[in-house]
Parts: structure tokens; sequence; C-alpha cells
């Protein structure tokens, strides 16, 4: 008869949403709650030389590390997970039954040499689950060929791996019956699946359902869908509906805790889920770190980072490459054959003058007064960036966001525009002339701005609005509309690189502030 097992993969892939900063007493929490639960396989982490050592990181450097956290295994399984080439296998010690096994993670080009280390970890005394990445990157001949390497080691599960939430149900009973017919029969089948198609649930069914009576299988799942991204396949709901269709053997209560204890307060810092985006990077099987990448662009439509996802080269598409989809990106945006069409006239209109320019942060609204008495007794040329201020009249509006443009009233208005907007529009300059070098800003639009400020040569630059970013989003500018959210490293590297360069354009053009900037340090005049 054949046996359904869940395994839990919170604290390893849930990780990628908290830098896998769960806290010691979360940990050991977790791993609690989840053997009570009767979990039947329990994924403590990473076993990795990277980034590993801190106590409240669910990621060890060793065996003995981990041991600590387990306070009573029950009747559960304790795993960890190695990506290829991140441990020195050579110097894992013989299994004191601390762990049952190690899931070996590897790319298709790896395929060999993981397999080497595979028996090394067989030959420790470890059960190994064996987990080739992104299984639909390998053709039909292909897998099999695997398939049949996998057999001469004999691990204990071979994985089904829908990496980047892609897999439609006709694929993984295609990848099923080729595992099936070919897999040793001792070999268990694990499936691994990520939800960017609202696909995992469905897919972890059909493979419950379906899988021949004499065949071990094995789902994978983290508590409340817990994982980078889409996130993964639900434990608690995986548990509940084995129960319902299988033996009643999961405490679904003890999963409600973890939930209810440690996981809502990880997801309100954080949350994964659906969304457009890691939907189209399914859609156009691509890593997810490129729909990532994009949305935290936050000047695309939906329908440009399908144009974009489509320009990704195959080879590219299933590790990320930053520099790949950076050079495409800025290549789209710029967009040569829109004409820069009135920079002299404007050019020779600003040269001189100075500029009072009005971002949306929340001080534009709070510090309106200032603003206000400011434009009224200064002789300064007011232009509003990527929206319409309401309590002075603009003499210009720069725009370089494609979703700004959309947003905003801008007719009878003087816009100034970037290349990457193909509408018409008045003034219309170059994109990539005035993208600045540091990561996170390249595309600012104050920043932008000011740069092509100094080219026309203005006087002086006095700043409104530009407030810097605040962790709570809903901080960060003058109309809710236009509230994005990212996470705490994005905030970090976009204030830095604000304040870097700002301290260095005050260094080739006079710039002075109206309103307060609380969330970036700026050096004096």
């Amino acid at each position: 008869m054949k046996k359904i097992q869940v395994l839990d993969c919170t604290l390893r892939d849930g990780g990628y949403c908290n830098n896998w900063r769960f806290g010691k007493d979360n940990i050991v929490k977790i791993i609690d709650k989840l053997c009570d639960a009767g979990i039947d396989i329990v994924e403590c982490g990473f076993l990795t030389n990277k980034d590993c050592g801190n106590p409240d990181v669910s990621r060890f450097e060793s065996i003995e590390a981990v041991s600590g956290y387990i306070k009573d295994k029950k009747n559960s399984k304790i795993v960890l997970m190695a990506n290829y080439g991140e441990f020195d296998f050579d110097k894992l010690p013989e299994n004191d039954g601390t762990l049952y096994g190690i899931r070996l993670a590897f790319h298709k080009d790896d395929l060999d040499a993981s397999l080497e280390v595979s028996k090394k970890i067989i030959d420790k005394g470890y059960k190994v689950f064996v987990q080739p990445m992104v299984s639909l990157r390998y053709t039909d001949e292909e897998f099999l060929n695997l398939i049949e390497k996998v057999n001469e080691i004999n691990p204990y599960a071979f994985y089904i791996v829908d990496s980047f939430g892609s897999m439609k149900i006709e694929e993984l009973k295609k990848l099923y019956s080729m595992t099936a017919s070919n897999l040793n029969d001792s070999i268990s089948i694990g499936f691994h699946a990520h939800n960017n198609m609202q696909l995992a649930r469905a897919n972890a069914e059909w493979l419950i359902n379906n899988a021949g009576d004499l065949r071990n299988i094995i789902i994978d799942s983290s508590v409340y869908g817990m994982g980078r991204g889409a996130g993964n396949l639900n434990t608690e709901l995986m548990a509940e509906y084995i129960n319902n269709v299988s033996e009643n053997k999961y405490c679904v209560k003890d999963l409600l805790e973890i939930i209810d204890e440690v996981i809502l307060d990880l997801y309100e810092k954080k949350g994964w889920g659906y969304s457009l985006p890691n939907f189209l990077s399914a859609k156009y099987n691509v890593h997810p770190y490129y729909s990532v990448y994009l949305e935290n662009k936050k000047t695309l439509t939906l329908k440009e980072m399908c144009d974009i996802f489509e320009k990704i080269p195959a080879d590219k598409r299933y590790e990320f490459d930053e520099g790949c989809i950076s050079d495409i990106y800025i290549s789209y945006l710029d967009n040569r054959d829109a004409e820069a069409d009135g920079v002299e006239i404007l050019k020779e209109a600003l040269k001189g003058k100075e500029v009072l320019l009005i971002a949306p942060g929340k001080s534009a609204e709070k510090e309106k007064e200032k603003i206000i008495d400011f434009a009224e007794n200064n002789n300064v040329t007011v232009i509003s960036v990527n929206f319409v201020y309401k309590n002075v009249n603009p003499d210009y509006i720069f725009i370089s966001n494609i979703r700004r443009f959309r947003q905003a009233d801008l007719s009878d208005r003087n816009v100034i525009a970037t290349a990457n907007i193909k509408d018409s529009v008045k003034y219309k300059i170059p994109y990539m002339e005035y993208l600045n070098i540091e990561k996170g800003v390249e595309d600012n639009a104050v920043l932008m701005l000011i740069k092509f400020l100094t080219d026309c040569r203005v006087n002086k630059i006095y700043i409104a609005g530009l407030d810097g970013y605040s962790y709570n989003m809903s901080d960060n500018y003058i109309d809710d509309r236009m509230t994005i959210n990212m996470d705490s490293g994005w905030v970090e590297e976009k204030n830095h690189g604000i304040e870097k360069m700002i301290n260095y354009f005050k260094k080739v053009c006079f710039i002075e502030f109206v309103t307060s900037f609380k969330n970036i340090r700026l050096e004096e005049n």
C-alpha cells in the first residue's frame, strides 16, 4: 500500500522571506510543533558554509549546530537541505542519529558531480533526497538519463521539482509517468512545487490520488505557504486534505499554533503569495527573481514586464542574472526610436535659473506652507516630479515613470518626459543619458531630473518633498495611490543611494532643501 508523507520546509524555503532570521526560540518552537503535529519529515533549514553561524538563523554550518534546536522528534524524521557546492561534504561526520537525511539540490549542469556527492552522503549513513531543480528544464531523454543515474546510487527519494511554479498538470502527469515507470521501486517520489499559478495544491492532490499503490510519495509544503514570491503549498491545507482522504494522522491545531505564534508576524513584515508579477515569471518560465527585480523598479506596466520577459535569452532564464536583466530593462526603457524633442529649447529656458523641485513625499503636504511661502517669495521655476503638485502651480511636470504618467492628470501642462514614455509630450529628453550609477536608484526620477538640471547649467536647485523611504510604506507618498511595497533591504538600498547621489550633486551644483528629509542623511553645504 502506498505511503504519503508530508515534508515541511518552512525553516528552509520559508527563510527566503526573512533571510532565515526566525530567532532561535522560534526555530525550536516550529520544529517542536511540526513534530507534535505528526509531520513526517521536518526540514530544519540549510546545511551550508555560507552566511551561517548565527543562532537566530536557520542556516547551519554542521550537524552538531542543528542538534541543539531539536527537543523531541517524536516520530518525525529530521533533515537539512544543502545546495550543491555550498557545503564541504568531505567534512560530514558519520551519522549519529541527529539527522535522518540530507536533501541535495542541484542545477542541471551539476548533475554528475552532485550524484557523486550523494554517494558520499549515503556512505556516511544518511538518507539522501535527490532534488534536481527545474525538472521542466530537462528533455525527456535527459530526464530518463537522470533517473537511470539516480537508480545506480539508490537514494531514499527522487524529486519532481516545479521551481518556478509553472508546471501544468499534464506536465506533472508526464514526468510522474516517466519517473514511476523507470525509478527503482524502493525510491520514494517527492514533489516540490511553488505557487505562482496557484497550481501547487491541485498538482499535489492529483499525485496523491493517482500514485501507484506500491509507490511512496513525499509532498513538500510550508506552514501558511511561507516561501519567496508566490510561496509554496500550505502544510496545514495538505495535512487536512490527507486527514480527510487517507489516514487521519496529522494534528492541524499544532500547525495553526505555529501560524498564530510565529508566521503571521513574519507575514505582516514581508508578505508572500500570489501576485501578477509572480504569475508572469511562471508564464514565461523564468527565475522568480527576475519578476522581483522588475516589480521593485515600480516603473513598468504588466504588459511591459511581459515585453521584457520575452527578451530574456534562453540560457539566462533558469538562473538569475542581474546584469542581464538590468541591461534588458535599461535598453527597453531607453526606447531608442523615441526622439528627444525640444531639449535644446528647454536647456536654454532653464539656463541660469533657480529651480524649485517638488517630489511627492509626505513632507510636500505636511510642510506645504513652507513650500508656498518659498515659491511666492523667490524667483524660482517650479518643477513637480512624477505628480502634479496642487498647492503651487508648477511651471513644468517631470515624468520618468510610466505608471506615474498614467496616474497624473497632465492636460494643459508643460510636461518633460524621459524617452521611455512613448506618449507625445511637449519636451522629451533621453533616458539612458540621465541614469545614475548608484545601485537601487539608477532611474530615480528626482536624481535623473537633478542630473538633467546640472546639464542645463541652472544656478541653484531647491528641493521639497524628497523625504527618502520609510519602512512604513503608507508614510512615503503625498498621494496614497502612489504607495508601493518594498522590503527592508530595498528601503535601505534606496535611501543610501539617494544620500550618496545628492551628496555628489551638492559638490557640482548648489542644492538646498526647503522641507525636512527624515529618512536620509546629507552632508552640510
